[in-house]
């Protein structure tokens, strides 16, 4: 064999015993990152908080319609009595 030849396998065996240790490096990091997850020590999504907030406002919201809605129902309760109130005067000054 030329040294031409070695050369390449050479650099190639080099290349792959790099490659090699860098997926060592990341099953390893990615073994920590799973005992984590398991163990729960990976603290609360960082999404969490913003969901809270957003029940929280839709809450808000939720009670805010319901108030309304009950505001808007006593005013037609109270403008259909007026109407009916109104209607017999009408027919009893009609009689």
């Amino acid at each position: 064999m030329s040294k031409e030849q070695t050369k390449p396998s050479e650099s190639l065996v080099q290349e792959l015993l790099n490659e090699r240790r860098s997926l060592k490096v990341a099953v390893e990091r990615l073994k920590l990152e799973l005992a984590d997850a398991q163990s729960g020590s990976g603290g609360p999504d960082p999404h969490l908080g913003e969901l809270r907030e957003e029940i929280e406002r839709l809450r808000y919201q939720l009670a805010s319609a319901r108030a309304e809605a009950n505001q808007l129902r006593d005013e037609r309760d109270e403008l259909r009595a007026g109407i009916e109130k109104a209607l017999q005067q009408l027919s009893a000054d009609g009689k």
